[in-house]
């Protein structure tokens, strides 16, 4: 057995339990591995075992002498026992691969009573490891496919779900916000959406980051209604590791670092904390953060997407908003109408969150009479967009049949006769006089009738200036002239705009 350094601090009795746990440990190895040997200070190989002598043949060597007494380079290939002696540093664990095989081995340098390296132990201790191993190698496989589609899946949930073709709407207003969001997401500047609740604030947060030079980055966001307060610095900023009692050891990234080259989307600004917001203004000025716990500053590249319903201007007045860091994120504001402003865009609407509704669930897709839809229009939608689903999914829910007619929309949205006196008078006037019978109205002619008198409305609501009727309910001017031809209100109305 190879000379063992003696360490004088040890009284003799441990002196010979060490070197008698080094011998017991180099038997083992020597009787139980695969192969090993010995090379000296000049990285010349010294000695083989038994088990060692079986690989001659496979490396080009009939007998022993050939190999024992020769630079251990030139005898076996890829070795890196040069590189142990020359830095004194033990590879434990290794694939070596030559003309015997492939190996898993340990190479550990020899020291003498001083501590210089005057030799190393070379140790196979698998061969044909893809069989040997192969239990442990197919664990590690699962757990790195596991890692990866963990990672993919955090990758897909940090992408931006909606694009502008998901804002449904070809409305005057629709279109202008759809017109400022493009240019939006063109600038690095700070967005912030304003808006009643259920207007889709978000989904314009998601389609501003995927039209935007980032779109292949993170989209991450916060609500800062959904975080408590006690928590938001640290959603925002991170902890360090061990930062506080019951803190990961690892540390945690905040939405800041998450988000770092892509979009950062602040949902309910109004919502955060005057005390969260002084740390917000720091870190959008200076580009940096600090995470909790931690005396290092963070770089980051981040672009700001912020949304509210609240009114910011009075928050600011009233003293519960920053002046300062409302400035700084009302850079490019845009304001998202609510649904009673958008009303020519609740038929396109209705297709498409029927159609939604539909694919979620499994159903068939709802079909709505004239009636029916111009009763969904004249609605004032508080709740906006997110309303106008949730009744749409209970009628799907309640409905037997997929053709919705006027009855069913009026009874869940609760019209009494108080009530009714609001409905168009399109609706009334049909509710009221049913047909005579052989005089029953086809589809086509009730979509004309309801299309007329939409047409009205808008001619009134414009002082009769048909472009700007055309604009409002979304249609080209010449279409607008054509279908006042054929539904036959030229004659109503001949101010020629």
């Amino acid at each position: 057995m190879p000379a063992m350094t003696r360490d004088d601090r040890l009284p003799r009795d441990a002196q010979s339990i060490l070197e008698l746990a080094a011998r017991s440990m180099f038997d083992l190895f020597a009787n139980a591995s695969e192969g090993m040997l010995l090379v000296d200070r000049q990285a010349r190989v010294v000695w083989i075992n038994e088990q060692y002598r079986r690989f001659l043949p496979a490396l080009g060597f009939a007998r022993e002498e050939d190999f024992v007494g020769h630079p251990v380079s030139t005898v076996v290939q890829n070795t890196q026992m040069d590189t142990v002696l020359s830095t004194g540093k033990p590879i434990l664990i290794d694939l070596l691969v030559n003309k015997a095989g492939t190996f898993v081995v340990s190479r550990i340098p020899l020291r003498d009573e001083s501590g210089e390296v005057i030799g190393a132990l070379g140790i196979v201790l698998f061969d044909q490891p893809e069989t040997t191993l192969q239990p442990l190698i197919s664990k590690f496989a699962r757990l790195e496919q596991d890692l990866n589609e963990a990672r993919r899946e955090l990758a897909s949930q940090r992408r931006s779900k909606y694009t502008f073709a998901s804002f449904v709407g070809t409305s005057a207003a629709a279109q202008e916000v759809k017109r400022q969001a493009r240019r939006a997401a063109q600038s690095t500047s700070p967005v912030l959406l304003l808006g009643e609740t259920g207007t889709g604030k978000e989904l314009l947060a998601h389609a501003i980051h995927a039209a935007s030079p980032r779109a292949g980055l993170p989209f991450v966001s916060v609500n800062m209604a959904a975080v408590p307060d006690t928590l938001l610095e640290a959603e925002f900023f991170g902890v360090a590791p061990g930062a506080y009692t019951g803190a990961d050891k690892k540390g945690r990234d905040g939405k800041f670092k998450l988000a770092d080259g892509g979009t950062l989307f602040l949902d309910e600004l109004g919502d955060m904390p005057m005390s969260v917001q002084v740390k917000l203004l720091r870190a959008l000025q200076e580009g940096e953060i600090e995470p909790l716990g931690s005396n290092k500053l963070v770089r980051f590249d981040v672009r700001v997407v912020a949304a509210t319903s609240r009114d910011l201007a009075q928050m600011v007045r009233d003293g519960t908003f920053r002046e300062d860091l409302y400035y700084r994120l009302n850079v490019l504001p845009i304001r998202v109408p609510p649904l009673r402003e958008r009303r020519a865009d609740i038929a396109l609407l209705v297709e498409a969150l029927c159609e939604d509704i539909a694919v979620r669930g499994g159903g068939v897709q709802l079909d709505f009479e004239p009636q029916a839809l111009a009763l969904l229009a004249a609605q004032p939608w508080r709740g906006n967009i997110r309303e106008l689903r949730n009744v749409l999914e209970q009628l799907a829910l309640r409905s037997d049949s997929s053709h919705i007619g006027l009855e069913p929309v009026r009874a869940l949205l609760g019209q009494g006769e108080a009530a009714a006196l609001a409905e168009p008078a399109a609706v009334r006037t049909e509710a009221a006089s049913p047909a005579a019978p052989g005089a029953f109205r086809t589809l086509a002619e009730r979509q004309a009738a309801m299309e007329r008198e939409a047409m009205r409305e808008a001619l009134a609501h414009t002082s009769g200036n048909r472009s700007a009727a055309a604009r409002l309910l979304g249609m080209s001017r010449a279409r607008f002239y054509e279908r006042l031809q054929s539904l036959g209100l030229v004659s109503e109305n001949q101010t020629n705009v």
